[in-house]
This record gives C-alpha cells, structure tokens and sequence, in this order.
C-alpha cells in the first residue's frame, strides 16, 4: 500500500530539485512574455533636482501639462529625489553610515517630492500612494482616478546591493523597475535636457557636445560620459521583459510630454533589450 500522505506532498517540478539559475530548465517557462498586468498604464518619472528643485517655475506649467493629459491617459507619476538628497549623501558619508541606511533617507525625499506633486493635482482626485499600495492596489486606484503618484526610488532601501557607498538603485532605475514589472505601455522620463549627448551639455568644456536621438541600451553601457539618468538604469534595461524603450525628454519645455505620450519621438529614445527572444 502506498504512503498517500507523501503522495499529497510531493510536487513534480522539473525544478524541485535544481537550481533556477539553470538556463536548460527555466527557458521553456522564461522564454515567453510575461503577462503584462496593467498594459494600458503610462508611467512617468519626473525628476527631483531637474524639475522639483526648480520650484514654482517648473513645477506648475509640467502640472498643467499633466492635468490636460488626464482625459488622454492612466498615469503613473513617479518623482526622484533632488539637491537634499545629495546634502544627505555627504552627511551620511562622513558619519560613515552604510549605503542601505543612506537609501533609505533618500527616498524619504523622492517621496516628499511625490508629496507636492500630489497635492498640486489633488483637485483632479490624484493621490500620493506608498510601495506597498503601488504593488497590491495600484489597479483599482486608477479605476478611481486617472492618475497616482508615487516615488520612484526602489524599494530596497536597508536591503541595498552594497557595491558602493552611494545607493546604485535611484529613482531612475526604480521607476524602470515599476514600469517594467508592470508591463506598462511605457516609461518617460522627464528631465531638463532634450535627451542624451555625447557629452554633458551643461559642463562640456570640449567641442559642442552631439546630441544623441536614438540607441539601444547595450550599446549605452560604453558610453564613457556623463548620462542624465543613474547608469544602474542602463544595466536594467537590457533585461528588461516588457518595456521595449523609454524616452528622456525636457520637461522645461511646453508640450514635450503630451507629445511623448502620443508616441511621438521628441527626445532620446533608448531600446531596452525586451522583445529580443
């Protein structure tokens, strides 16, 4: 007579007893897209120190910008931590506090900044909602209202990969992350430069720098200079599922987002490697 009770147990998996970092055996599962759980979502990230930390000045025509946009799309605000964050930084550091602790105060910022923009678009039924909110009840929020907003740092925080004293996970790979887990229909992101150049524009004591429209991510990962986004972000983006590219564009400039949102190329354009197998 068999053992039924270990016949209740017992699970056949071809992964029960191997490792999933076995390419062999996740492939036939790993292979397919995922599922893409809100496909109709646009999310966008909205810089702290190039957008927030401008003030009055920038805030309140990009909140414009967004509050016509409401009709037209679902919305996923996500803003970055700025200048405060980087005073935290140096604090931190020369109190010689661990790169998790100094994730987690920065955040603390990229939500404060999540904070303000909620309560500019608060009269259009937007809201600041925390991670957790964003990973179990993000659907029926937008089923509420056309946007939420949130911030955009990785909720990693104590948990932060220890690889360097500064956190690499910011708020532009978190957002990346989201979008991407997601399986929006895309991710801008919104700063207060046309996109990338061959060299810092702002800084570049060279010869003009050239500006760059289009690339694919594994070719940016060369890219010796200086890049308008964290660098983890290109690293995420060549295993990224479902968002097949993202695009950085100048928030200071009038009806730059609206025309990104309707698809159509206005600042650089960086291919994920999504969609490649």
């Amino acid at each position: 007579m068999s053992d039924r009770s270990n016949d209740i147990k017992h699970v056949d998996s071809a992964l029960a007893r191997q490792t999933l970092l076995d390419g062999s055996l996740t492939a036939p599962v790993a292979g397919h897209r995922p599922i893409r759980i809100l496909p109709w979502l646009q999310v966008v990230k909205i810089g702290g120190r190039s957008i927030m930390d401008r003030g009055r000045a920038a805030i309140v025509p990009i909140v414009e910008e967004i509050r016509k946009l409401l009709p037209e799309h679902r919305l996923l605000l996500l803003t970055g931590a700025g200048i405060r964050a980087r005073h935290l930084y140096t604090v931190g550091l020369d109190l010689g506090l661990p790169v998790g602790s100094l994730s987690s105060l920065a955040a603390t910022e990229a939500g404060q900044n999540g904070h303000i923009l909620a309560s500019m678009l608060a009269p259009d039924g937007v809201s600041y909602v925390e991670h957790h909110t964003l990973a179990n009840q993000l659907a029926i929020h937008l089923s509420a209202a056309r946007a939420v907003v949130g911030s955009a740092f990785p909720p990693y925080h104590h948990h932060e990969f220890p690889t360097s004293r500064i956190p690499p996970h910011r708020a532009d790979t978190g957002a990346f992350l989201l979008a991407d887990a997601l399986g929006a229909a895309g991710l801008t992101i919104v700063e207060d430069v046309d996109g990338l150049y061959t060299d810092d524009p702002k800084t570049s004591d060279k010869k003009k720098p050239q500006f760059i429209s289009e690339i694919n991510a594994s070719k940016l990962i060369k890219h010796p200079g200086t890049l308008p986004f964290d660098r983890m972000l290109v690293d995420v983006m060549v295993n990224a599922r479902n968002i097949e590219h993202v695009q950085i564009i100048n928030g200071l400039v009038p009806g730059k987002l609206t025309a990104a949102l309707r698809g159509e190329h206005v600042g650089t354009i960086i291919h994920t490697g999504a969609g490649k197998g």
